[in-house]
């Protein structure tokens, strides 16, 4: 193998991620649901943010399927909290379905998990 197709350790840790965050929104009975895949960090925030942005519907319902959430951050936490409250003072509601591992660690050590609805499956979260 040539030398030059070693790594550089250093380079190699300034690299973004490759695996970014796949946000699919889709609408089952009026309630508007986001599928994320991959991880929420400083990086995809503004993209989750964005899936997000209450419009100003009444009574918005939002689902966010975290299943293949991988990884999240404070970035993560801070946009769920402040969509929450936005989806709350419009007199709606958001609910995450199927946080897993480290991610429901997370939002259970924070305390998400006393303040936004959680529920182990998404057919749960669907359900009044």
């Amino acid at each position: 193998m040539a030398e030059g197709h070693m790594a550089d350790p250093e380079r190699a840790e300034q690299a973004p991620r490759p695996v970014g965050l796949s946000v699919v929104p889709t609408a089952t009975d009026g309630i508007r649901v986001l599928t994320l895949a991959g991880e929420i960090d400083h990086h995809t925030g503004d993209q989750l943010r964005q899936a997000l942005d209450i419009s100003p519907t009444a009574r918005p319902r939002i689902v966010v399927d975290m299943r293949q959430i991988t990884f999240m951050d404070s970035t993560g936490i801070n946009i769920l909290i402040a969509a929450h409250q936005a989806v709350t003072e419009a007199g709606g509601w958001l609910r995450l379905a199927g946080p897993a591992g480290a991610v429901m660690r997370i939002l259970q050590i924070v305390g998400v998990d006393e303040v936004i609805d959680c529920r182990p499956t998404l057919r749960e979260a669907l359900s009044p």
